[in-house]
């Protein structure tokens, strides 16, 4: 009696901890990543900012985003590090500043210099997952061997757009041509766009092309009238022309779900459906999933960045909205700091027509609309896949790698540090109901380089442990149930289109100056402790009161110890407390690095403003 009671006692333990392991087991995890995304295209985003379902501009449609937000925990006021691409989406792999990571814009670089530490993927990797990545990466990462850059990839899988394009898997590609009709040619032809027919037809917009083959002469005007286009133009690119790039409005050359968009959405369906060990997608064939392991998968989706093409039907539905267009009275030029004055007349949008401004927004917002449907049946699809196969499961949704203007500051594009270039929320839904509870809204500051430990810290990493210690940002399911420091400000720093700039946001300002003299990396690092005021380009809005963020008060007497309070902040953190910058070189073969250190702590979440 007495060994069966011992027995007993030990199957009871077993079970328990079988219990418990289950509870406890790593979750699938689908991150979603938007592109250039404002986040008054999502109702929920509205209602829980302005307390309206629309955006200020309009109608809105995002019915699965919305679903999302019901199911899980938004974080209302995230900030991303910095407004382009490249350098944003790095700060999310990395979970690094841009001031940390030695990564400013949309330069080559490579793993080998002496502060680099593996990426989200490669950690999950480490962790036990399957990685996953499908869409746009936006990451120009690259190893050295033998003193030579090489590709590297941090994903397992890796099914990017650029093959997809080429196979036809698309309604548009842009691509450079050593050969055309199968002749070689002596030159490239440079970033040729090509738009692909329901029937497979590949339809050519390029100048150089038009020059060198006299039969294709016309195609660019022929295209431009088929699909209604409108690219970006200005006294800069001169009148509109069939050859201008930056398309903002249009209709798609194939139905809805035929996009790329619509065929990362269908792929990782395929993906997750798939009994076999291998999936053949266009031209290349793929290890198909390995149900043993625990699914970490990235979609990049490129929806809503240029070139703006929603389906046919989407346009159409939307084409029955009228919408505010944003209003741009040129004396803000007056005001405003030069770099983001040269950012501005870069994407000058205010001389569009009224009617070319009304079809950019409608067709912007029809693209999101269509993009939310791809997000539903995503996420459908992925969550049934888990609960197929009995495990937990944890979706990450970003609205945005930043945002975008329409014609907001009388401009179009990004790159800015005004909130309509750097405000993207982040749901994050997960089985575990604790963690990321169902409904919940979180109004303290969030950024992107949270992402990399919400994740990781969900997948079972220790982030005590000495190895994660580079990490910038904190697991949102604490910041969620207050378990770290409370922001009073978020902060970022990009060098694309206007120059090295910084920022720092709190709850009522935000104050942005120029960091660099140039973008000689490594020298004159400590330039803006010695500049003059003038010469920082300041900007001072009072966002709570000009949530528009049209006056600048940088040099306004009356809030001369806001900007000189938030100055010093931002100064010590970005320039002295780790920064790093880092020679890549033209063939992203440099790993020296250099720093600066002299404000160390200084990153504190701490500034108390005396209004």
């Amino acid at each position: 009696m007495k060994k069966l009671s011992i027995l007993s006692l030990i199957m009871a333990s077993f079970l328990m901890l079988c219990h418990k392991g289950i509870a406890q087991q790593q979750p699938n995890v689908l991150w979603l990543l938007t592109d250039d995304q404002r986040y008054d295209t999502i109702g929920a985003f509205n209602k829980m900012l302005h307390g309206r379902d629309s955006s200020a501009l309009g109608y809105v449609e995002s019915p699965n985003v919305d679903r999302l937000a019901s199911m899980g925990t938004t974080f209302i006021n995230t900030y991303c590090q910095a407004a382009g691409c490249a350098p944003s989406r790095t700060s999310m792999h990395m979970g690094r500043y841009p001031f940390r990571s030695g990564v400013y814009e949309f330069e080559y670089y490579n793993n080998n210099a002496e502060h680099s530490q593996p990426t989200l993927p490669e950690h999950m990797a480490d962790l036990g997952y399957q990685t996953l990545h499908i869409g746009k990466l936006g990451m120009r990462i690259k190893t050295v061997e033998n003193g030579k850059a090489k590709p590297y990839d941090i994903y397992q899988t890796d099914i990017d757009f650029k093959q997809l394009r080429l196979d036809g898997l698309t309604d548009w590609g842009k691509d450079w041509f050593h050969e055309f009709d199968g002749e070689k040619l002596d030159k490239p032809l440079k970033n040729v766009e090509f738009f692909v027919t329901p029937d497979g037809k590949f339809e050519y917009k390029s100048k150089e092309l038009e020059q060198l083959k006299p039969e294709y002469a016309g195609s660019a005007k022929s295209i431009y009238e088929k699909y209604d286009l409108l690219a970006h133009y200005n006294k800069k690119k001169g009148p509109q022309s069939p050859f201008n790039t930056g398309i903002l409005s249009g209709v798609s050359a194939q139905p809805a779900g035929k996009t790329r968009d619509g065929y990362y959405a269908s792929i990782f369906t395929d993906y997750v459906n798939n009994e076999e060990k291998q999936i053949t997608i266009g031209s290349r064939t793929f290890d198909g999933i390995d149900r043993s392991k625990p699914l970490f998968c990235h979609i990049g989706f490129d929806f809503p960045h240029t070139p703006v093409l929603p389906p046919a039907d989407f346009r159409a539905r939307f084409r029955k909205h009228t919408y505010k267009v944003p209003e741009f009275d040129r004396k803000e030029l007056n005001k405003m700091p030069a770099q983001l004055k040269k950012a501005v007349l870069v994407s000058e949008s205010d001389n569009f027509t009224d009617a070319e401004k009304q079809a950019m927004v409608q067709d912007y917002f029809a693209f999101c609309a269509y993009g939310d449907q791809l997000i539903g049946q995503t996420v459908d699809a992925f969550i049934e896949y888990s609960e197929k196969n009995k495990q937990e499961w944890m979706i990450v949704y970003v609205c945005g790698d930043h945002g975008w203007k329409l014609n907001d500051h009388g401009a179009v594009s990004k790159f800015t540090p005004w909130d309509i270039d750097n405000h993207n929320p982040i749901i994050v839904v997960s089985s575990d109901k604790k963690a990321f509870p169902a409904g919940k809204v979180v109004k303290d500051f969030t950024e992107f380089v949270d992402i990399a430990p919400t994740i990781l810290s969900a997948a079972g990493a220790k982030l005590n442990d000495q190895k994660f210690d580079y990490l910038d940002g904190f697991d949102m399911a604490k910041v969620a149930a207050k378990e770290v420091p409370v922001r009073d400000y978020v902060v970022g720093e990009s060098h694309a289109v206007t120059g090295p700039r910084a920022y720092i946001r709190t709850k009522d300002f935000m104050f942005s100056m120029q960091t660099r003299p140039d973008r000689k990396r490594g020298q004159n690092m400590e330039w803006a402790l010695h500049a003059s005021y003038e010469e920082l380009d300041p900007g001072l809005y009072y966002t709570s009161k000009d949530p528009g963020e049209v006056n600048n008060l940088a040099f306004n007497k009356k809030y001369e110890h806001i900007a000189m309070a938030m100055k010093e902040k931002l100064m010590n953190i970005v320039l002295g407390d780790g920064r790093v910058e880092v020679e890549w070189g033209k063939k992203a073969d440099g790993t020296e690095i250099f720093r600066s250190n002299f404000a160390e702590g200084a990153h504190d979440y701490k500034l108390r403003l005396n209004k």
